[in-house]
């Protein structure tokens, strides 16, 4: 348990944490300075201490915001494919995924997924757990409901989980779209 003092929320807080999550997209997170953050968004190194606590506060915060945008991005899917099977969910994704204007929130997504693996007790804690969770519920909603918590429903949208994000990774490093859609939707009609 950490003794951080936690900052209480406020308009100010709110409107540096938007102005830093735009920074982020662009910038990364990995290697995030305070003092060039913060000069990029109007504010100071002091400011932005008091109003998160931490560094680590500040990122545990950036990454909730990114939460957040993935969050309400797997609801709209959720609500506009009731009933929609489990390829159909995970070709739905890709499309998601794989679109251009989405790779700066899904490379800051990479690097709090890394991070998460390497840095357990760190402000990215549990942040691949949680997500791998997420995104393993969303495949769920494809799936027979009197089947979903057999093993072979778990292994079946574990798997499509696993192409769809190494995929994804792939895509991030080479940015070959075409060819990392054909494995997917090769994967898919298999």
């Amino acid at each position: 348990m950490s003794s951080e003092r936690v900052p209480p929320e406020s308009a100010r807080r709110d409107e540096l944490l938007e102005r830093a999550y735009s920074y982020v997209l662009q910038h990364g997170i990995t290697g995030m300075s305070l003092r060039p953050l913060a000069k990029e968004i109007g504010s100071s190194p002091r400011v932005l201490l008091f109003l998160f606590g931490s560094k680590d506060g500040l990122v545990r915060a950036l990454l909730s915001r990114a939460r957040v945008d993935e969050l309400a991005w797997l609801h709209r899917l959720e609500d506009s494919s009731p009933g929609s099977d489990l390829g159909s969910i995970a070709a739905t994704v890709w499309a998601w995924l794989s679109a251009e204007e989405h790779r700066s929130l899904l490379r800051l997504w990479a690097e709090g997924y890394a991070r998460s693996l390497v840095e357990p007790d760190g402000p990215w804690a549990d942040f691949a757990h949680t997500t791998v969770s997420d995104w393993l519920e969303l495949l769920a909603a494809g799936q027979d409901p009197d089947q979903r918590s057999s093993q072979p429903a778990i292994a079946e949208r574990t798997l499509t989980l696993a192409v769809l994000r190494g995929a994804l990774l792939d895509l991030l490093a080479t940015n070959d779209q075409q060819r990392t859609t054909a494995a997917v939707q090769q994967y898919l009609t298999a």
